[in-house]
């Protein structure tokens, strides 16, 4: 009998690690929390939506031999942030993954649409304290967790908007444009990354950023959004829901274990040209 580990999937194998993903319930954090779980992650489904987050909690159960748990939580409030810490760490002794998901884009809605200079300043407040205050917030919290274990890794998510601005001819009247918040702090966040991988130097604690690029949805998005965005990409296409659970399971597990600092943007190909 074969007893060697395979190589392959040993590096990905995130058995028995314990998970913190915040916006566990979104479109992509749902894609998430189903990888990190079929690598044998306990995950903390940590959101501010309490329904479907208990849903996913039983569905990964059922899926997985794993132990999850669905945690409600505003990431833009400290105090809820160190009880959910203190929770966490009652129940499953230690913290080995935090991926910082969750985030507020008013899109779809009067303010895509709006200009930059009508842009009301309390939803530019509103945004930065879910996208840029949460991770720094949940980094201070479960960092100092990970400093005492001497071990631990960070995955922040940003966007092509953090890193080139948006092209404003694809859009149209179509009100899919995001707003000036949401690029200030998906920019801030690829910063937020190089200065924590900094600072945790000799601590071995590991923190990257994921780039993505547009998600195709048909239940809103029109078919000239489409073919315009589609045709700013070198592979001719918006990406799928699912596409982007392999490389979050890379940056999350040993794979990427001589990672750290850096910005892996899969965008297919938008950035590129």
């Amino acid at each position: 009998m074969n007893n060697k580990k395979n190589p392959v999937t040993s590096i990905f194998n995130l058995k028995n690690k314990t998970v913190v993903l915040t916006g566990s319930s979104g479109r992509l954090g749902t894609q998430y929390a189903d990888i990190l779980s079929a690598a044998g992650a306990n995950v903390i489904l940590a959101d501010i939506e309490s329904k479907k987050n208990k849903k996913l909690e039983n569905n990964l159960k059922k899926k997985y031999d794993v132990s999850p748990l669905a945690y409600s939580v505003d990431i833009s409030q400290n105090s809820e942030v160190e009880i959910m810490t203190d929770v966490i760490l009652e129940k499953y002794k230690k913290i080995d993954v935090l991926i910082n998901n969750a985030f507020f884009n008013p899109s779809q809605s009067k303010f895509s649409s709006s200009a930059f200079e009508k842009f009301p300043l309390e939803l530019w407040n509103q945004v930065l304290s879910v996208n840029l205050t949460g991770p720094l917030i949940c980094s201070q919290s479960i960092g100092r967790i990970m400093e005492k274990q001497k071990k631990g890794v960070i995955v922040n998510i940003s966007s092509i908007y953090g890193l080139v601005g948006a092209d404003q001819r694809i859009y149209g009247k179509s009100n899919l444009n995001s707003p000036v918040s949401y690029a200030a702090t998906k920019g801030g966040i690829v910063s937020l990354t190089r200065y924590l991988a900094a600072y945790w130097h000799g601590k071995n604690i590991r923190v990257n950023t994921l780039s993505l690029g547009g998600v195709l949805d048909k239940t809103y998005m029109k078919n000239d959004f489409i073919k315009k965005y589609s045709e700013k990409t070198i592979l001719g296409r918006m990406a799928n829901k699912d596409e982007y659970k392999g490389a979050l399971l890379f940056l999350a597990s040993d794979a990427s274990s001589y990672m750290t600092g850096a910005n892996l943007v899969i965008d297919g190909g938008w950035t590129a040209w």
